[in-house]
């Protein structure tokens, strides 16, 4: 199939996004995100459904896998309307931004044929079985077991920080296959179904009052030896691969998020005169300076990558939009004034404190701000460990 001119593609995603976002869906924009996950949940299942039915999941994946094979420009495009439209925060993201290039990269045949096709049409949920109590950052200190036993993986152990886990239908898990082997070695990544007697699921209850995050506990929880990605042992070069994905090319759609949140609060100062004072207006300036700096990041390391697995500037990009974020937090609230520190009844917060408390943690899940300058000293610059 023919790529489609960019000005002609952006003409069509703009038309679909204004006769789509509305009637039933039109209380969906701007919902969802980082906080606020438990907002409008089973229409934005539905909205996923709609995406996929009319074919706007997997842009960049290759035509025999299901996808549409556009190039990062065309993607690219896709994320700035989606956004300028108020779409809502998706929550399919895991599995089309994570699990499907995963799959595509290291699955088989037989795995893509299984697992891509409910992606691609919004039916299947997935999360990420990685971070654990005592291997959060470090993910080399991954515990969780798992043993083949005849024709199925036994998995034992415990997960933590996992978005979107009560909802899920599928995991993807980092796990220990070789006992005796230590940090990267022995590990595999295993694809676990979440709808079983051997998996608990524990919300975690957040600063902001909502459970997106949950610990997952494993016992004797099984999965098929098939569904394993990659060879037992593998499970490093996997996880890696992944994270360079999520640190790197989908972040470009949540950098456009930001843009939206950045908007909002110099609304807010606006509103309130706060613009008028010049410490507020310098750090409104470096928080506009700082959007562009990780927008143009992010192209480069597109056009770079040109679909390969991204290397440091996937680690550089992560710390960047982490502080960034934290630091917009933090001018949300001040900008908004005293009414900051008042919330609504039942603890109801307003965005400008959502924002705030929310964005303490960027700077540690995902990997920690201390983890990402090690790895680009240690692999980027070659310094010694």
């Amino acid at each position: 199939m023919p790529v489609p001119d960019v000005d002609a593609f952006r003409a069509e995603v703009r038309g679909w996004l204004a006769a789509t976002l509305v009637g039933d869906f039109a209380p969906l924009a701007g919902s969802g995100g980082p906080g606020r996950e438990h907002e409008f949940l089973a229409e934005r299942m539905a909205w996923e459904r709609r995406l996929g039915a009319d074919r706007w999941i997997g842009l960049g994946w290759p035509e025999p896998d299901g996808g549409r094979g556009l190039p990062w420009r065309h993607r690219v495009i896709f994320s700035e309307e989606y956004a300028r439209a108020g779409g809502p925060a998706r929550i399919g993201h895991i599995g089309e931004q994570l699990v499907g290039p995963m799959l595509l990269m290291f699955g088989t045949a037989e795995q893509r044929a299984r697992f891509l096709p409910g992606i691609l049409a919004g039916t299947q949920l997935w999360c990420q079985g990685y971070s654990e109590p005592g291997a959060g950052s470090d993910l080399a200190a991954v515990a969780t077991r798992a043993r083949l036993d005849g024709d199925e993986w036994h998995l034992d152990g415990q997960k933590v920080w996992t978005s979107l886990a009560q909802h899920a239908d599928w995991c993807f898990v980092l796990a220990r296959t070789e006992p005796a082997a230590q940090r990267h070695r022995g590990l595999a990544c295993l694809l676990v179904p979440m709808r079983q007697p051997g998996i608990e699921i524990r919300p975690i209850v957040q600063l902001t009052g909502t459970s997106e995050f949950n610990e997952v506990f494993f016992d004797d929880a099984r999965a098929a030896a098939a569904d394993i990605v990659g060879a037992p042992g593998d499970g490093w070069r996997v996880a890696m691969g992944t994270l360079g994905v999520e640190r790197g090319v989908s972040t470009f759609g949540q950098q456009l998020g930001f843009q939206r949140e950045f908007e909002a609060v110099l609304a807010t100062a606006r509103a309130t005169g706060a613009i008028g004072d010049p410490v507020l207006r310098a750090r409104l300036a470096q928080a506009w300076a700082g959007l562009q700096v990780m927008r143009y990041t992010a192209m480069a390391t597109l056009g770079r990558a040109a679909g390969d697995v991204p290397g440091t500037e996937a680690n550089i990009s992560k710390l960047l939009w982490a502080r960034w974020h934290q630091r917009l937090g933090e001018l949300a609230v001040d900008v908004a004034g005293a009414a900051a520190i008042l919330t609504g009844p039942g603890y109801e917060l307003g965005n400008a404190q959502r924002l705030f408390l929310f964005t303490r943690a960027d700077t540690i899940y995902g990997g920690s701000n201390e983890i990402q300058r090690t790895v680009i000293a240690e692999r980027g610059l070659g310094l010694p460990r």
